[in-house]
């Protein structure tokens, strides 16, 4: 007994000691914006809201940043970044945001649940579970609603991209519905039986939206819709609005980003991701559609934008950009999906020097286009990933592009890890018709 008391103290003192050592390097760093108690000062918000997140995704945020908040990113090590965590965690934490309301329901029949209230009307309740589910309950089947402070988010065992790979019944996790492509469901409550009977059980209208290009993606009971620089989160049951995230739109931006497109999310674990109108890679907590990081993947002043779905694969958030008519020159990159750090990227288009330029004889390569605004996918068996690109530009004038304008108009396949080149297929060398390939790759097992 005399031993376990012993070490308790010196744990307590070390503890204190990586606290004390935390709050001096949060003075150092970071006070002069947050306040030297983390409550807030007079150029970013209260700290206190985020003392009961996980350690991860307190380091997370330092390490990457909010850009687009102003946040910048601190790249410390775990030696200078663990004191200030600890100093964050051993704050009184302030109490939930307005928009945030934690109950404990108790259900007719005994059950009770605890959730964060997203949608709610007279007649009914929607809330989000510590594990991201979503639950939509009747009134008439709620005994009780008790109010407390915060829900349990220890994260679940369960792995991010098995989900994807293996989805349950109902759900479409990605762009496609499943990585291989072919946007099949194994359902069968809809047949030929039935399928005329069919009725309309509810309608949502996306504000600020002119036209809609989405596949929505169905997980946990949320439907996630997007149009552009906007994700509406909502209960697939009843069509309520649990929560929007919005930016504006980008001024002076050309070509598809300009009309206001955006094909949809892609998903891994709390995470989900999003491309805006000027080229920006965004990941968002798709329970509550909080922004964790924002990523630049190209400059849209060079009349870059982005119109796709991200693809998932493994740890890696993979996406295109387009701008393809207006003279950007292609590439496909991937992301980490924590931090949002660019791992690879791939030139579609070579640059002058590269063996593939001599397949551009002229000036027309250094706006070749050949960009890659269309979703892929992937084949786990033979980690293999598939995208396709665009037309060489100009679109109908091949005089100075002699040659087969490598990488337009192929289908790539790449590892996923690195980026690296596998094998290609050019579809149509030296197009003078804007066919580009731009088609969903979908993977089939024939004989």
């Amino acid at each position: 007994m005399l031993r376990f008391l012993t070490l308790s103290l010196i744990a307590g003192c070390l503890l204190a000691d990586e606290v004390a050592d935390g709050k001096a390097a949060f003075a150092r760093l970071c006070s002069q914006c947050h306040g030297a108690d983390a409550a807030g000062g007079e150029r970013a918000p209260t700290l206190r809201t985020w003392v009961t997140r996980p350690v991860s995704d307190l380091k997370q945020v330092i390490r990457a940043g909010i850009p687009a908040r102003g946040m910048p990113p601190f790249d410390l090590p775990d030696t200078q970044l663990n004191p200030i965590v600890a100093f964050l965690r051993s704050l009184p934490a302030a109490p939930a945001k307005k928009d945030e309301r934690f109950v404990r329901l108790k259900l007719r029949g005994g059950e009770s649940i605890e959730c964060n209230v997203g949608g709610e009307s007279t007649f009914d309740l929607q809330c989000v579970d510590a594990a991201g589910r979503l639950h939509s309950y009747k009134r008439d089947a709620i005994e009780a609603t008790i109010a407390i402070s915060a829900l349990n988010t220890a994260p679940t065992a369960e792995s991010g991209f098995e989900r994807i790979t293996n989805p349950k019944p109902g759900e479409w996790p990605t762009y496609n519905g499943q990585l291989s492509g072919n946007r099949h469901s194994a359902l069968r409550q809809i047949n030929t039986t039935n399928v005329a009977a069919l009725r309309t059980a509810w309608t949502f209208a996306s504000r600020e939206s002119q036209r809609l290009q989405v596949t929505p993606v169905a997980m946990d009971g949320f439907l996630y819709v997007t149009s552009v620089n906007q994700v509406n989160a909502l209960d697939a049951k009843t069509g309520r609005q649990i929560w929007r995230f919005r930016r504006d739109r980008t001024k002076g931006l050309a070509g598809d980003a300009a009309s206001g497109i955006n094909r949809g999310v892609a998903i891994l674990g709390d995470r989900l991701f999003l491309v805006t109108d000027n080229a920006h890679l965004l990941a968002l907590n798709r329970r509550t559609g909080t922004m964790l990081w924002d990523t630049e993947m190209a400059d849209y002043k060079q009349n870059y934008g982005s119109t796709g779905a991200p693809l998932v694969v493994n740890d890696l958030v993979i996406s295109g950009i387009s701008g393809g008519d207006e003279g950007a020159r292609g590439f496909l990159a991937a992301y980490r999906a924590d931090t949002g750090k660019r791992v690879w990227q791939f030139w579609t288009i070579p640059a002058p020097g590269d063996p593939e330029a001599e397949t551009w004889k002229g000036a027309a390569l250094e706006h070749g286009c050949g960009t890659t605004w269309l979703t892929g996918t992937y084949d786990p068996q033979a980690r293999l990933l598939y995208w396709v690109t665009g037309n060489p530009c100009p679109d109908y004038n091949g005089d100075e592009r002699i040659g087969d304008n490598l990488y337009s108009d192929s289908v790539l396949a790449l590892d996923p890890d690195t980026g690296k080149l596998r094998w290609y297929f050019q579809h149509t060398p030296h197009d003078l018709h804007d066919w580009d390939s731009v088609q969903t790759p979908m993977l089939v097992d024939a004989n």
